[in-house]
This record gives C-alpha cells, structure tokens and sequence, in this order.
C-alpha cells in the first residue's frame, strides 16, 4: 500500500490512547485520525474516517472490541483490526479472532515489535503475539479435555442462571462442590468467569439453545 498507515485508536482509557499516539506521531508513514473511547464510537469513527489499521481494546464501556469487531465487518468497513488488551485467554482470544481481527496483540508488546505489527496488519498479514500464537498452537495439537458429567450439568445450570446455591439445592451437593467443579470446567474451558463458561459451552456444542 501507499502513503501513510491511516490508524484509528480505540481505548476506553485515555493514557493508553495518549501512549499509542505518542508512538505512531513519532514513527513516518504514520497518521492518527482519530481516538476512541469506547467500541461504538469506534465504530462510527471508522465509518466516517475509514482507516487502513483500527489499534482496538477489548473490554470497553458502551460496546466491547468484539462487538466493534463484528459491526465493522457487517459495515463493510475495510479497515484491518488490530486488537491490543491485556487479556490472553481462550475467551477472550478466540471470539476475537472469530469476529474478524487481523491480529492480536497484548498491551506490554515493545514498541518497536508494535510498529512491525501495525505495518504487517495494514498488509493484511496476520500477527499473534508470541503468548497467544502459543495457546492457540496448544489448542490445535493438544485435543481439548472434555467436561465431566456433573460439570455439564453444574454449566446447563449456570447457563440457566441459577446461582451456585441453587444449583447445589438442584444437584443435592454442597456449594463448596459446586464451586470446585466450576473452577475446574473454567481451566478445561479456558475461561475466567461464568459468562465467559457459557459462550464458550455454546461455542463448543457443549450447551445449545434450544435445551441449553
């Protein structure tokens, strides 16, 4: 491509956005069009202003960077998305990658390996940092571990939002088990909290809509 990177910055904390550009106005065949604060203001800045590489956060008030992610491409927006946050886990990486993104970076990558990426994103190349490319890379070879029984149905029941003690008063268990088993289907599940279990139950076919 030719001329300067177009980029579009999209974080709902104001440092972070202030860093970013502080890094690309120093960097030729840079230009920074524009800063975001949350995924729908994103959205419309991208509409607006069309970016070759959107810098996008993942967890943001109003509308998260995987929702941005999704309505960018419903939009036909072309710009290419380059995720940066601080969260590596399946949950977070996987819908991500899934909505669109081109890449996908963590927050304490180096500048200078962040210029690279931005540079191969607006080529259309794909860039994983180091610790992601390596969980995702695990995941392909490694077959994933299968829920047990009693943490299919402690997960049916969490997708139906019963609460820990309820689902113990369901399944005739103490709140203690049911806490155990449900730390132990988030590790399987690499995930971190309860939503999060749900989509990724959903994801996998473990749970489905209709009998959950």
């Amino acid at each position: 491509m030719s001329g300067a990177i177009r980029l579009l910055i999209a974080d709902d904390h104001p440092i972070v956005r202030d860093g970013f550009r502080g890094v690309f106005a120093s960097e030729p065949g840079f230009e920074v069009l524009g800063e975001a604060a949350n995924g729908a203001e994103a959205v419309a800045m991208a509409k607006a202003l069309r970016p070759d590489v959107v810098l996008m956060d993942l967890r943001m008030p109003v509308m998260g960077g995987v929702e941005a992610i999704r309505a960018l491409a419903e939009a036909e927006v072309p710009a290419r998305v380059l995720v940066l946050t601080t969260y590596d886990t399946e949950g977070d990486v996987r819908p991500a990658i899934e909505a669109g993104a081109t890449g996908y970076l963590l927050k304490d990558t180096g500048r200078e390996d962040l210029v690279r990426a931005v540079r191969a994103a607006a080529r259309g190349e794909a860039v994983l940092a180091p610790a992601v490319a390596t969980r995702l890379m695990s995941q392909v070879r490694t077959p994933q571990e299968a829920l047990s029984e009693r943490e299919v149905e402690i997960l049916k029941l969490v997708a139906d939002g019963a609460t820990n003690r309820e689902a113990a008063k369901r399944l005739f268990l103490s709140e203690a088990t049911v806490k155990t088993h449900l730390l132990h289907l988030y590790a399987k599940l690499g995930v971190n909290d309860r939503a999060a279990a749900v989509a990724a139950g959903f994801r996998r076919g473990i749970l489905d809509v209709e009998g959950r």
